[in-house]
C-alpha cells in the first residue's frame, strides 16, 4: 500500500500535523525533528503531502488558468496567442505564481466541467465562445476572473481593445484606396463549421462575439462607402490557420474577377490568403490583403494590419487578477490598436 501521512507520523511517534509542517511549515520544527521526519519519509516511500490537497487547505493553489476555446496546442502555435500567453507568464513569475493553461471543449456542459475541476486560484479568460456560460461557472465557484471578452458585464475586471473601431480602421484605409468589392475571411463564422461560403444574413448571426465585432467594423466602413452587407463576400475556414486560410481562398476561386480586396480577422488566416494568391499566379498588390494582430511574420510578409499590444495584454490581464484595483471603474483596461500599412494593401488595379 502506498505510505500515507499517518504512517510516517506513527513511525516517528509525532502527530499528523508535525508531520505536515515538516513539509509545509519548517519553521515551527527543530532542524533535528525535521530531519528525522523526511529521513523516516524517505525510507518509508512517503513523497510529501498532496500539493493540491495542501494548497486548497491553505486557500490558495499558486497557480492561474488560462481559458481558451481550442486543442491544447492552439496556445503553442498561434503567433498572438503565444504572444499573449508569455505576458501572463511575466505576470505570474513577478507574482511567484504558476499557469494552468484550461482548453474548453466545444460544448458548454463540457467547457463548465472543465472550469470546475481546474485547481487554480483565479482565471484569465482568453477566449471563450460561451463566455456568459464559462463566466457564470467561474462565479459559482467564487473564484476571480479578469477577461479579455469584447463585451464585458459591468464590475467584471477586464482588458481588451476596441474590436470593431479597430477592424473598421483597416476597412477605411481600402475604401479610401478605391475597393468596393471585398471579401471577408474568419475562422468557424457559424456554428454548423461551414467552410468556404456560408450564408450570413446579417453580421449579427455570427455567434462568437470577436469574430462578430470584427466583421460589424469592417461592414461599417463599406456601408458608409454605400457597400451593403449583403454586397460583401463572407468566407469562412476551417479553423485558425495559415492552411486553412490558404485553402478558404482555393476552395473559392477568389480571384481579380471576384473581389479586389480581402479584410481577414487574423494575421494567420491573411497570410494564408497571400500564399494562395500569389501561388495562383496573381502579382503582388493585384488583391490587396490586411490582417489583424501584427504578428512577427506580418511585417517579414510586408501585411497590412491592425496592430494591438499581445504581451502588454496578457501582461494587464495577469496584473489585474493578482492585484486588483480598489476602484471598480479602474478594473477595465482599454489598449490601443494602431493601423500598420504595408506593401500586400494598394489601390484599386481592376475595374
Amino acid at each position: 500500500m502506498k505510505p500515507t501521512l499517518r504512517a510516517v507520523a506513527e513511525a516517528v511517534g509525532v502527530s499528523r500535523s508535525t508531520v505536515s509542517n515538516a513539509y509545509g511549515r519548517p519553521d515551527q520544527l527543530s532542524a533535528e525533528l525535521r530531519q528525522r521526519i523526511l529521513d523516516t519519509a524517505r525510507q518509508m516511500g512517503y513523497p510529501g503531502p498532496d500539493p493540491t490537497a495542501r494548497s486548497l487547505r491553505r486557500g490558495f493553489v499558486g497557480a492561474i488558468g488560462v481559458l481558451f476555446t481550442s486543442r491544447l496546442s492552439y496556445a503553442f502555435t498561434d503567433p498572438f496567442a503565444v504572444q499573449f500567453l508569455t505576458g501572463v507568464a511575466e505576470a505570474a513569475e513577478r507574482h511567484d505564481s504558476n499557469l494552468l493553461l484550461v482548453p474548453l471543449p466545444a460544448d458548454l456542459a463540457g467547457a463548465r466541467k472543465a472550469v470546475e475541476n481546474a485547481a487554480v486560484d483565479g482565471f484569465c479568460v482568453y477566449c471563450a465562445g460561451e463566455e456568459e456560460g464559462i463566466i457564470d461557472t467561474i462565479r459559482g465557484r467564487g473564484l476571480p476572473f479578469v477577461t479579455t471578452s469584447s463585451r464585458p458585464a459591468e464590475g467584471d475586471r477586464w482588458v481588451g481593445i476596441d474590436e470593431r473601431a479597430a477592424a473598421r480602421s483597416a476597412a477605411e484605409h481600402l475604401v479610401e484606396l478605391g475597393h468596393r468589392r471585398v471579401a471577408l475571411l474568419a475562422d468557424d463564422v457559424l456554428c454548423d463549421g461551414t467552410v468556404g461560403r456560408p450564408r450570413v444574413a446579417a453580421v449579427t448571426d455570427v455567434p462568437h462575439p470577436t469574430t462578430r465585432d470584427r466583421l460589424a467594423g469592417f461592414a461599417d466602413a463599406f456601408a458608409a462607402a454605400g457597400v451593403a452587407w449583403s454586397e460583401l463576400t463572407v468566407l469562412s475556414a476551417a479553423d485558425n490557420t495559415r492552411a486553412s486560410g490558404a485553402a478558404a481562398i482555393r476552395a473559392l476561386d477568389v480571384g481579380p474577377e471576384r473581389c479586389t480586396a480581402l479584410l481577414a480577422c487574423s494575421d494567420v488566416l491573411a497570410l494564408g490568403a497571400l500564399d494562395a494568391l500569389r501561388a495562383s499566379g496573381e502579382e503582388d498588390r493585384s488583391v490587396s490583403v490586411t490582417g489583424f494582430d501584427d504578428i512577427p511574420e506580418a511585417a517579414s510578409a510586408g501585411l497590412t494590419t491592425v496592430r494591438q499590444p499581445g504581451e502588454a495584454k496578457g501582461r494587464t490581464a495577469a496584473d489585474l487578477l493578482f492585484d486588483p484595483p480598489t476602484d471598480v471603474s479602474a478594473g477595465q483596461i482599454l489598449l490601443p490598436t494602431t493601423l500598420v500599412v504595408r506593401s500586400s494593401s494598394g489601390p484599386v488595379l481592376r475595374s
